[in-house]
């Protein structure tokens, strides 16, 4: 059976409630790191994963749900730990293909990825996490070997965007509705898996709180009554309001 990038999302939406008896919270303290820092792999290929939580130097374990095995922690049930990551796939295969997280020890996970390992010729290279609103985002068809002709055409949710000469496409500035499912295809090798693409909306700007609104009107409204009775009275005394004459004869 093919780990479809659906059954990875509904695997994602499966993590925080484990069991019903567990209680799971994502945390913004704790994060997944990739190395490389994309989602899908070819066969054979290595990859490095790396969990850091700012709330302790321990840092976090990562763990994985697959179809053939859930809540797997590295390296205990797969992957080894070198001098230089604590957790790698030295050969990646299709079954390595899942949902990653790290989790910390008190509990918290971080948000989960979804890792594709494909057997075939072409992936796409996209990012691993979610990007921010506004941020330019470059989607490449990366070819095992390359192709005589480098030429590609990228699909959004299984509708053709465009295709690029150079095997690359870039969105200048992404938007919420950029967000979905793409993939690549190359004439001479064949397509890619699907990757999803997630898109970080930017958080609203803040709002002036009537407590601090009552606050500055409260503050200036001195300074605005003295202001105009002075007005007043020079223009009573002098007949015209200018502001010179008025400094003067209150020296």
């Amino acid at each position: 059976m093919e780990f479809t990038p659906l059954c990875f999302m509904l695997s994602v939406l499966m993590i925080p409630s484990e069991c019903a008896k567990t209680a799971v919270s994502l945390s913004p303290t704790v994060s997944l790191s990739v190395s490389p820092s994309r989602s899908q792999f070819f066969k054979y290929e290595s990859v490095s994963l790396s969990c850091e939580d700012q709330g302790s130097s321990a840092g976090g374990r990562v763990r994985r749900n697959t179809t053939k095995r859930w809540l797997e922690e590295c390296p205990a049930d797969w992957g080894v730990a070198t001098a230089g990551s604590p957790c790698s796939i030295q050969d990646t295969f299709p079954h390595d293909s899942g949902v990653y997280w790290c989790e910390s020890g008190s509990g918290e996970h971080s948000h989960a990825v979804n890792i594709t390992v494909h057997g075939g010729a072409v992936i796409l290279e996209s990012p691993v996490l979610p990007v921010n609103q506004g941020q330019a985002v470059t989607l490449r068809c990366r070819y095992q070997t390359p192709p005589s002709n480098l030429t590609a055409a990228f699909y959004k949710d299984g509708s053709l965007v465009r295709t690029e000469a150079a095997g690359e496409m870039t969105i200048p500035a992404v938007s919420t509705s950029d967000a979905g499912l793409y993939r690549c295809s190359n004439s001479e090798l064949g397509g890619s898996p699907d990757c999803w693409l997630a898109v970080r909306a930017s958080p609203p700007a803040p709002l002036l709180s009537l407590p601090r609104l009552l606050c500055g009107i409260l503050v200036s409204l001195p300074y605005l009554v003295v202001t105009i009775l002075l007005l007043e009275r020079c223009c009573r005394s002098k007949g015209v309001c200018s502001e010179a004459k008025c400094d003067k004869e209150e020296l």
